[in-house]
């Protein structure tokens, strides 16, 4: 019997859609007044953007369960149930892609992303993710970790660390990530800030407001009958039309202040300051100002991306997939987990066949090994590598010449 099968059917495809945004929507105001949850931060598109670099970025390369044998040879472990899970399946409904990028949202915007491991016979068959708010994690005196999941009925279930597979992020107290909305609040809440200032300042047909002057005084209903026939005229709808004022009226309008004619500095900068908390690099978000770091060429600025943006979070999952999804004994036995990578990072046609004759011409690369860079099948013959005959040791080359 699986870890799932004493549970409700909705504990295993429950209704996200009515829980996961009902659930997100906490959080309290930050200091410009703006209230900062999952979903007004997501509604920022640099928060939305630094989100989707990061995890489409992990998700659209291969994940891969490998074997190394004694040799130090690597092989797909295609024969180990955990392998279909990372490579297209975890379960009946999500792909690998869908899996991770779902996973990774939990753990950048959230205190991590969890699955629990469905076991049947000891074998995992599949990988549920649950909404990081509906689980806490508990450390006992003794250290042991366990995870108590609120289900969708209201009832909760206790799982075990072995039961569950956890990615964090960056943590303080080593068993539950720090939670990215709580840290950047204040970054956040002024970007929500100065884009509803900015979107209501559109909506008055982007005119500062005025002042209207008369000589004599009006009674309270004329007051109002004026102001209200004004403000009709100059919404946005009636932007730019002739305005009648009567009874020697004058209208002048007031200067544009020094805050208002920084906002859309103040929106550049917030870009930068939210790209700070998720290490991106502005450019990857489409952000086009001034940088202080230059590269060479575009091919050194996304191998600076994969490097430090991406680099930390793929050994986050190698990690926590080779601890939760595999026991000791098929880790002693070489299994590992492997993002790869290194395809991101791969140059043009002309740089990729530079590198390939390079290592195959020194003898530390082979050729079925260069094949396999580019996906290609093996060829028979073409795994030995090759030696450069004009070589030698010093020592030996000095000796054949006398």
């Amino acid at each position: 019997m699986g870890l799932l099968d004493c549970l409700v059917p909705e504990a295993k495809a429950g209704n996200w859609a009515d829980r996961a945004w009902e659930m997100l929507l906490r959080g309290p105001a930050a200091n410009s007044g703006a209230r900062v949850n999952t979903r007004t931060a997501l509604g920022v598109s640099t928060v939305l953007s630094c989100c989707r670099v990061l995890a489409e970025g992990i998700a659209q390369v291969p994940f891969q369960l490998l074997q190394e044998d004694e040799d130090g040879r690597k092989r797909k472990a295609k024969d180990h149930p955990v392998y279909k899970l990372l490579w297209r399946r975890p379960n009946d409904w999500m792909t690998s892609f869908e899996f991770r990028e779902t996973m990774m949202y939990h753990a950048l915007l959230a205190k991590g992303g969890f699955a629990i491991i469905n076991r049947v016979g000891g074998e995992i068959v599949e990988l549920i993710p649950v909404l990081p708010d509906t689980v806490t994690p508990r450390q006992g005196t003794h250290y042991q970790l366990s995870y108590i999941v609120r289900l969708p009925d209201g009832s909760e279930l206790e799982v075990p660390r072995q039961n569950m597979f956890v990615l964090r992020g960056p943590s303080w107290d080593g068993f539950q990530g720090m939670e990215m909305i709580d840290l950047a609040r204040e970054a956040i809440g002024l970007a929500i800030a100065t884009e509803e200032n900015h979107a209501r300042f559109h909506a008055n047909g982007a005119k500062t407001a005025g002042l209207i002057s008369m000589a004599g005084t009006l009674s309270d209903a004329a007051r109002a009958q004026l102001k209200k026939s004004f403000e009709e005229s100059t919404l946005k709808s009636n932007a730019y039309r002739t305005i009648v004022l009567d009874n020697g009226a004058k209208y002048e309008r007031m200067a544009m202040s020094g805050v208002d004619s920084q906002h859309i500095e103040t929106r550049r900068m917030q870009v930068e300051e939210i790209c700070r908390g998720f290490r991106v690099f502005p450019q990857m978000v489409g952000f086009s100002g001034n940088t202080t770091t230059t590269y060479a060429s575009a091919e050194q600025f996304f191998s600076a991306h994969v490097i430090h943006s991406l680099g930390p979070w793929a050994e986050r999952w190698e990690q926590a997939a080779d601890r939760d999804l595999l026991s000791e004994a098929e880790k002693d036995g070489g299994h590992y987990t492997k993002l790869h990578l290194r395809g991101l990072q791969r140059g043009d046609a002309a740089a990729r066949s530079a590198y390939y004759k390079s290592g195959i011409v020194d003898g530390w690369l082979t050729r079925n090994e260069a094949r396999a860079e580019e996906e290609l099948d093996p060829i028979d013959g073409l795994d030995e590598p090759l030696i450069p005959l004009n070589m030698a040791e010093a020592g030996k080359a000095a000796s054949a010449t006398e």
